[in-house]
């Protein structure tokens, strides 16, 4: 019988948190502590692989025997990352900026397993935000629920009502892209099976 290895999350995400306990799996959470910084010509989806894979490897160094997960998100709207916003100001001068428009969620995803050996990949899914005035930015904003979000909104929270619609993968803008969680799992030898983790073969 195979081993399954214990599962580790290496992000403080709530939302990562709750994608995994949806699934039923069981889990202990190892933020990582990284430089978050964006390189000089770096691209979104280059920029959230690259954290995706530094966080996971700077995990499993600590746990050599557990299967480690990290995951970054952002949203990119004129070719520029939002992250976190920085303060209240700094969001509602994101929500303002998506009004009425469409941007994109890139969320990349690591799995590291053993320790010297991540794979990784990137979901990328359209949001379009409904039109709406300053004001309701800045109730939103007061709410609190933007302040720790990229793009300064959540969509499975309060942020759902300025959604007009998505083409992709509803986890990906959540911040965990399911399908592709499972797709790396696969190709590190494991399969999830409805609630837990089972033995694949490895590709």
């Amino acid at each position: 019988m195979i081993e399954i290895p214990p599962l580790v999350l290496a992000s403080a995400s709530p939302r990562r948190r709750e994608c995994l306990d949806m699934l039923g799996l069981r889990y202990t959470v190892h933020p990582a502590r990284i430089s978050e910084h964006e390189r000089p010509g770096e691209s979104a989806v280059e920029y959230v692989e690259r954290l995706a894979q530094e966080k996971a490897l700077t995990v499993a160094a600590q746990f050599p025997e557990a299967l480690v997960l990290a995951g970054d998100t952002v949203v990119v709207v004129d070719n520029e990352i939002l992250g976190k916003p920085e303060d209240s100001a700094e969001a509602k001068s994101m929500l303002i900026r998506l009004s009425g428009r469409s941007h994109t969620v890139a969320s990349g995803v690591a799995l590291a397993f053993p320790p010297d050996n991540v794979r990784s990949g990137v979901s990328t899914t359209e949001v379009v935000f409904r039109p709406f005035q300053a004001e309701i930015a800045s109730a939103y904003v007061a709410t609190g629920e933007p302040l720790d979000k990229a793009g300064a909104y959540a969509i499975q929270g309060l942020g759902a009502s300025l959604v007009s619609e998505i083409a992709g993968d509803y986890y990906t803008v959540v911040g965990l892209p399911v399908p592709l969680f499972f797709d790396l799992l696969r190709e590190s030898g494991w399969e999830y099976s409805f609630g837990s983790l089972v033995g694949g073969e490895r590709a």
